[in-house]
């Protein structure tokens, strides 16, 4: 491939990646209101547009149209910049993350991915652990103690479910003597050499940190409504509240879809497109994300930490020593 037609593919890739994602986030939102009234025996979203379809750009106008109320002690830097820090780390994680198998377009080999980095896991943990401080620069600049407390509330349960969420995939690697995303995905071929048969103690811990990493209920402390108002973004409205907004849904499919390539086997399936596998997978993960959420009770702060330090960190580090001593000795 020529370096013109490089540029082209990969410019085309990043374009088609962007408006999939924002559409994704789009639509998660509605996903998530028709699904917890469904579980909640109520309609939903059903009146702009067929089943609603249209809400999310409703809301998406209606936010836009709102003012831009930015109270006066405000550290104004950081508090526009904020909302932008919580969202790209997700958008970015995105660039190796593999969609499909190589198509052939004119002659011409094109990768579902937008950089086959061999080092994709890295860049990936790297990335989105920088959205935390998009959260804890906004909690700190609204000049309000509720979102204050929200910020503080985030850093500390990052810190705490990091280093189990790090461990968890240690494993896999263990197995796969790779970093690649995509080589990750080739060694699922068959149904039962998905990751999460071979490290299902792995999987469970990477789902619960995970959870806990993007501030979602049961692990919501940094918003807690009950407590702290709105938490990070409660002097936040208009478009910097959906942005804000965006990143929370953004990291939600970030994690969906590294979930799908690690452990799910990827764009691997019988049948229909991979394109088609990989969406699907990510799809139900969403659909387990919202599951939790109307499932669960938001836990205690002491109970978040506990279980971080007391009981996942343990049992990474015992999956990591028993993985090694099954595979490597």
């Amino acid at each position: 491939m020529t370096t013109t037609a490089f540029i082209l593919a990969t410019c085309i890739k990043v374009l088609a990646v962007v408006v999939a994602v924002l559409l994704a986030c789009a639509y998660a939102t509605w996903l998530e209101r028709k699904l917890l009234a469904r579980l909640q025996h109520r309609i939903g979203p059903n009146v702009t547009g067929p089943f609603g379809l249209l809400q999310p750009f409703a809301d998406a106008i209606k936010l836009a149209f709102k003012e831009d109320i930015v109270p006066e002690n405000v550290e104004r830097i950081p508090y526009a910049l904020a909302p932008i820090i919580s969202f790209a780390p997700a958008l970015l994680s995105f660039a190796v993350i593999p969609f499909g198998d190589s198509i052939t377009v004119m002659g011409q080999q094109i990768d579902m991915v937008i950089s086959d980095l061999n080092i994709g896991i890295l860049f990936i943990f790297a990335v989105t652990s920088l959205g935390v401080y998009g959260i804890v620069l906004g909690g700190w600049s609204s000049g309000s103690k509720f979102s204050l407390l929200g910020g503080i509330r985030s850093s500390a349960q990052m810190i705490s479910y990091e280093i189990a969420y790090g461990l968890s995939i240690i494993g896999v690697l263990i197995i796969a003597q790779t970093l690649s995303m995509k080589e990750l995905v080739a060694q699922q071929a068959g149904f039962f050499d998905w990751f999460i048969f071979r490290q299902p103690l792995g999987f469970i811990l990477f789902v619960i940190c995970a959870v806990a990493e993007t501030n979602r209920a049961p692990f919501d402390m940094a918003e807690a409504e009950a407590e702290l108002v709105g938490g990070y973004h409660t002097e936040y409205s208009s478009l910097r509240f959906a942005m804000f907004f965006l990143g929370e849904y953004a990291n939600m499919i970030a994690v969906a879809a590294v979930v799908t390539t690690i452990f799910l086997g990827g764009w691997q399936g019988p049948f229909l497109p991979p394109v088609v596998w990989f969406c699907l997978k990510v799809f139900l993960f969403m659909t387990f994300y919202i599951w939790v959420r109307a499932t669960l009770p938001r836990v205690r702060y002491d109970q978040l930490m506990n279980l971080g330090w007391k009981v996942l960190f343990p049992l990474a580090l015992l999956n990591v020593v028993v993985t090694a001593l099954i595979y490597r000795i």
